[in-house]
């Protein structure tokens, strides 16, 4: 049955079929990621600095290999794609686990936890840039935002969950808790992933790497920039409460968790109907006034307005720029150019913190979200520049 006779309920289900897959993977992303830093600095031995690094790999394993995973999507194709990120997956389980009951040096447990972070940096690569592409094989390019909307669900999602469950994991059972946790899931994902059926790798010429950046790189700039306003948050809004006296940081943290999801939820239809630009331009500049109100904070209440605010503008960014990325190339070549435009998530994000380290030591913490603002207007212009230039219905070449 084609996608256009498909009901909307009908194509969630197709979609939900597959970005499971992303949700199993960022659920292995978040088990750990409350307890290994404490690991290493409190049971190893090891610097607070060690101990962010540890967890850095993971994040820059994913960045380095984003490009090459959408390229392996197009040549191989995502089930095939999804099947090893997943694999890699349940392998950070399996470092994880003997890093921790292997009896023998620091040293020893710090390179196993090394190599499983970016084991999982490079399932997260596949797995979630496979999904993406799987989803729009089976129900249709036009239906890009819903499959991509669908994922950073099941993204958030898993991740909220993730954490508070590698804690309890880890209270009840350390550290093995939560390995063996990701172990079963990395096997029982790949196991329905087999059941899965999979999609007919497009033919036809694919064009180097060079060429698909030329094409997209302007929308992943966009996203990149549109990141540093949820990276601010995420990492620093614990700080801005301290810094002003105030207590409820992690009430913040869930009114912008629950904007990204409620817009992506109901609002994601909107970038079929008024197309991607449209949508992102309104994006930008909710997420800008998000971001004021945050700066201009004088009372923990507007803080919180401000990050439902941010949280609801930044949701639909994703989507609503990739969709127009990926239509700028062929469908051979959609994986390489999704995968690409991905990296921009992940460069904004790993650029933050030490960017935003900078102006804190410098300004205060207030600053980094005026700051923040003004990178997001950015975003917004060179957006308006893309709606000038992009005709509204043009084929990929």
């Amino acid at each position: 049955m084609s996608s256009a006779a498909l009901s909307s309920a009908q194509l969630n289900k197709r979609i939900i079929s597959v970005v499971i897959f992303t949700f199993f993977c960022y659920l292995s992303i978040g088990l750990p990621l409350a307890v290994l830093p404490g690991y290493v600095h409190n049971d190893l031995g090891y610097s607070s600095f060690m101990a962010g690094l540890i967890i850095s790999l993971q994040y820059f394993a994913t960045l380095i290999s984003r490009p090459q995973a959408g390229r392996y999507a197009d040549l191989l194709g995502p089930k095939k794609v999804v099947l090893m990120g997943l694999l890699l997956c349940g392998i950070s389980g399996l470092f994880t686990l003997l890093a921790v009951t292997v009896h023998g040096s620091t040293l020893t447990s710090l390179l196993l936890l090394a190599a499983g972070r970016i084991a999982l940096g490079l399932g997260e690569s596949l797995t979630a840039t496979g999904s993406i592409l799987w989803g729009i094989n089976i129900v249709g390019t036009l239906q890009s935002a819903r499959v991509i909307s669908w994922n950073g669900v099941a993204t958030y999602l898993a991740m909220a969950l993730g954490a508070p469950l590698g804690v309890m994991l880890n209270s009840a059972f350390g550290i093995p808790g939560f390995a063996v946790l990701i172990m079963l899931m990395a096997i029982f994902g790949f196991w329905l992933a087999t059941r899965r059926p999979g999609v007919v790798v497009a033919v036809g010429q694919r064009i180097p790497f060079t060429q698909v950046f030329s094409r997209i790189w302007l929308y992943g700039l966009c996203l990149g920039l549109g990141t540093v306003g949820f990276g601010t948050i995420a990492t620093f809004i614990t700080l801005y409460f301290s810094s002003h006296g105030w207590h409820g940081a992690a009430f913040s943290l869930t009114l912008f968790s629950l904007g990204f999801v409620v817009m992506r939820l109901i609002f994601s239809s909107f970038i079929g109907r008024f197309g991607g630009i449209r949508v992102s331009l309104v994006s930008f500049v909710i997420e800008c006034i998000g971001l004021l109100l945050i700066w201009q904070g004088h009372s923990s209440w507007m803080v919180d307005v401000g990050a439902f605010l941010t949280g609801s503008g930044f949701s639909l960014v994703f989507p609503a720029l990739g969709v127009e990325a990926i239509r700028r190339v062929a469908p051979q070549n959609q994986g390489s150019a999704l995968g690409l435009y991905s990296a921009f998530l992940d460069f904004g994000l790993g650029i933050t913190g030490p960017v935003a380290g900078l102006l804190i030591g410098r300004w205060g913490v207030d600053s980094i979200y005026l700051a923040a603002a003004l990178v997001v207007m950015v975003a917004l212009f060179i957006t308006v520049r893309l709606r000038l230039i992009t005709p509204p219905n043009e084929d990929p070449a």
